[in-house]
């Protein structure tokens, strides 16, 4: 404590500490904030408690009361010290301890706690491609959003950890791959027939950890051969294709039916008159029903 002496009285300051000023917990666990009033001559301060989060305060006891959500899952203890039950991520933030007590000399101090509310990770999303061809990139993906704090990440092959570092680990130097444990991002650059198997990937952080399924990942060899030789097919096929429709313009299977210029019709008939031709060309005569 503070002591001021002068001729003929002693002066008192009130004065806090704490015996943990960065509690951390679990979500969903509880966990008490230290604040503890080491000396003052008030008998009966008064204890406020605030929270303060993204710049925001707001109270949490308050005219000997607990505010808000804070009524039905803390209390104090010990007549300053806080307990919160069942935390929250949202309970990480800073809280402030103040008294008052007006008959010291110095009337208010305030001590703060920052508290850490750690929450395990969820089940990564890992996206790995299904076949991949000899010599070609592959980029496998593990991420995750729930853990606090952030979480890392490894990569596993067939069960087996895949090391960061390929240098440090024989087992591993003949890969061509890289590893980044913050974003969970597994490049390899040139992939072989070796890379080929199930691979799963586990996001950790203090809090503990979590593993997404495992998924196949085929690594084949790209068909030369078989790629030249259909190319060929279809080059062969267009080709006759387009000796077929030449052979048809040619013979006049496209040629336009119609003659060029006026259509000639042949004159209609009048009603009711037929005519039979006979054996000199041009002579005509008149059936028996012709009517004038």
């Amino acid at each position: 404590y503070l002591r001021f002496v002068f001729p003929g009285c002693r002066l008192l300051a009130v004065e806090l500490t704490s015996s943990n000023t960065k509690p951390v917990v679990q979500e969903f666990q509880s966990v008490e904030l230290s604040c503890i009033i080491k000396s003052t001559v008030t008998p009966d301060p008064r204890i406020e408690w605030k929270k303060i989060r993204d710049g925001e305060t707001s109270y949490v006891f308050f005219d000997n009361k607990m505010q808000g959500d804070f009524a039905s899952r803390a209390e104090i203890l010990s007549r300053t010290s806080l307990v919160i039950k069942n935390t929250t991520r949202m309970d990480t933030a800073t809280y402030r301890c103040e008294v008052a007590a007006p008959s010291d000399t110095k009337t208010i101090d305030e001590i703060n706690i920052q508290l850490t509310v750690q929450v395990k990770p969820m089940t990564p999303r890992c996206t790995v491609p299904k076949a991949v061809p000899v010599g070609k990139r592959a980029s496998l993906h593990c991420h995750e959003t729930e853990g606090y704090p952030k979480s890392t990440y490894s990569w596993y092959r067939n069960s087996e950890p895949l090391s960061p570092d390929t240098k440090s680990n024989a087992k591993f130097q003949n890969s061509s791959y890289s590893l980044n444990p913050t974003t969970g991002t597994l490049v390899f650059h040139a992939v072989h027939k070796g890379d080929t198997g199930r691979y799963s990937c586990i996001a950790t952080n203090d809090a503990g950890f979590a593993k997404c399924e495992e998924q196949e990942m085929e690594v084949y060899d790209l068909n030369i051969g078989g790629i030249i030789g259909g190319v060929l097919v279809v080059l062969a096929v267009l080709v006759l294709i387009t000796l077929g429709i030449c052979c048809a313009y040619r013979r006049g299977y496209f040629a336009n039916s119609k003659e060029s210029g006026e259509s000639y019709k042949t004159p209609a008939k009048p009603d009711g008159v037929n005519y039979i031709r006979t054996d000199d060309e041009g002579d005509f005569r008149h059936k028996s029903s012709f009517v004038i």
